[in-house]
Formats: C-alpha cells, structure tokens, sequence
C-alpha cells in the first residue's frame, strides 16, 4: 500500500494492528496451554478476551466511517514476536524457566503494541476521527494494563521461582 498522507499512514498502521490482533487470538491460547503457573494461564486467557474485543473495536472503527477501510495488510512484526515465543516454547521444558519467558516474549507483544495504539491514536486525533481516537486510546490503555500485570506477576512469583 501507497503511503502518501497522513490517512494513507492511518489506514496502513490499523491495518496493521487488525492483523497483529488476529495473529495474537491465535498465539494466545498456545501460550497459555504452554504456561505452567496458574495465574499466568489466566493472564493469557483474559488477554484472549480482551483481544478479541480490540479486534471488534477496530471493526466499529471501520463501520464509524466511510472513509476508515482496512487493507489486507500482514503485520510482519507481529509475526516475529510470535515466532520468537514460539521458539522459546520450543526450546524449553513446561515450568518456571519458561513461564518467565513466556513474560518476557508477551510484554515484548505489549510494547509493540503500545506504540502501534499510541500512534494511532494520535493520528486518529490529527485526522479528526473522534470515535477512532476513543476506541484505540481504549485498546491502548488495556495493553499498559495487561504490561503491568505481567510486570506484577513476573516480580512476585514467577522470576523468583525461576531463579
């Protein structure tokens, strides 16, 4: 896709992050069946919920303008953070070890996508798209709250049982 406006980026990166969220619907359950402590099963399972409705969000985005059409876009990045994970999975045995990096690999997700909302967002405010601009600052702020439940769960329990 031709970027050649501010739109154009707009209509790329959510494009983008629509094929970043349906890559993670299908990542999620893998790690939360590769994940041994329990509560970052559920952390993995509740993230699956909210991805499915980030990923209903960016549909309402699509339906609250004409203007908003996503493309067929694959979100490269994405694709690698997923691979990476699925390396680690791969290269370790079910336990602490690899529950920290399975952390690890999900806040590297989180990041990923607290940029890719954080710039949506901005532009969805640049370009005038006031129900856009609500959705993904929504979709934003439940990305930073599932990074800090990893941090959490990551310092209380699992890196010390790791260590």
């Amino acid at each position: 896709m031709k970027v050649e406006s501010p739109n154009d980026l707009f209509i790329r990166l959510l494009s983008e992050a629509n094929s970043g969220e349906k890559q993670m619907t299908r990542a999620l359950p893998k790690m939360a069946r590769a994940a041994d402590d329990e509560q970052l099963v559920e952390a993995f399972k509740e993230h699956l919920e909210e991805t499915r409705a980030q990923v209903e969000r960016i549909e309402q985005i699509v339906e609250s303008d004409d203007s908003i059409r996503t493309k067929r876009i694959k979100s490269y990045g994405m694709e690698s953070l997923i691979e990476e994970a699925q390396e680690l999975i791969d290269g370790s045995e079910k336990g602490p070890v690899r529950d920290a990096a399975l952390i690890g690999s999900a806040q590297k997700v989180e990041h990923f996508e607290i940029a890719a909302y954080g710039t949506l967002a901005a532009l969805a405010d640049q370009l005038g798209y006031k129900k856009a601009k609500e959705l993904l600052a929504e979709t934003l702020k439940e990305e930073k709250s599932a990074d800090e439940k990893l941090t959490k769960l990551a310092k209380m329990d699992v890196n010390r049982k790791a260590g």
